[in-house]
């Protein structure tokens, strides 16, 4: 008979960094629902697949989407139907929830340094990190901070800066391929939550927050325990 070989047995992995920077949609909040909405309909009334699309939209600012979506479409009319997006998704918070784990994950970094980095406006961060329950992070990098949309990483080497440390110092949380792309270039690992992220090599992988434990550590640093 052949031999049988046992399945491989999960890890523990414990990460040492000084900083944390966390994606919201997808990493934080589960937003999927009108995300797919909006989205959806904005696909149907462009005539493209809102299958097709859905595969685009995850991680990235709206007027960049938009852009591979539709090539040959000035940017500046991107730009212009992205304001109504925004305030289209704004305004819908039905079905917005705490990814698993996120109100303690957050709890347990009070103190010490975090920030967010995400691809929404700062109004639609707000909104979305409320109708979850859970509190913004002391310092935030929204759309308006950055001059380019991940997958480029100007947003996370912004938030480190920010917060006073390398890049290479911090840890990213992200759950798009666009997000987990942007943290790489950055420099700094990255944790991939949820399904999405499985697929996009990032460093780690957690499939939620409720697998993530925060230690501090004697020396300014956190440990991060990823539980399998």
């Amino acid at each position: 008979m052949p031999e049988t070989v046992p399945p491989a047995v999960p890890r523990t992995i414990s990460l040492r960094p000084r900083a944390l920077l966390l994606d919201m949609d997808g990493t934080l909040v589960n937003s999927d629902a009108v995300v797919e909405r909006c989205w959806r309909r904005w696909a149907e009334r462009q005539g493209l697949d809102p299958d097709a699309t859905m595969r685009v939209v995850h991680g990235r600012q709206g007027h960049l989407s938009m852009a591979i979506l539709l090539p040959d479409r000035p940017m500046e009319q991107n730009l212009a139907e992205n304001r109504l997006m925004l305030a289209e998704e704004t305004a819908d918070t039905e079905g917005v929830v705490p990814i698993p784990g996120a109100a303690a994950f957050l709890a347990a970094l009070v103190g010490h340094p975090h920030a967010l980095v995400t691809s929404a406006d700062a109004a639609l961060a707000r909104t979305r990190m409320a109708a979850a329950g859970l509190p913004m992070p002391p310092v935030t990098v929204t759309a308006e901070s950055v001059s380019a949309s991940k997958p480029d990483p100007e947003g996370f080497l912004k938030g480190a800066a920010e917060l006073g440390f390398a890049p290479a110092d911090c840890l990213a949380f992200e759950d798009s391929e666009a997000g987990i792309a942007a943290a790489l270039a950055a420099g700094m690992p990255v944790v991939g939550v949820g399904p999405r992220a499985a697929a996009h090599h990032p460093t780690a992988h957690v499939d939620t927050l409720d697998q993530v434990r925060i230690t501090p550590g004697p020396d300014g640093t956190v440990t991060v325990t990823l539980r399998p």
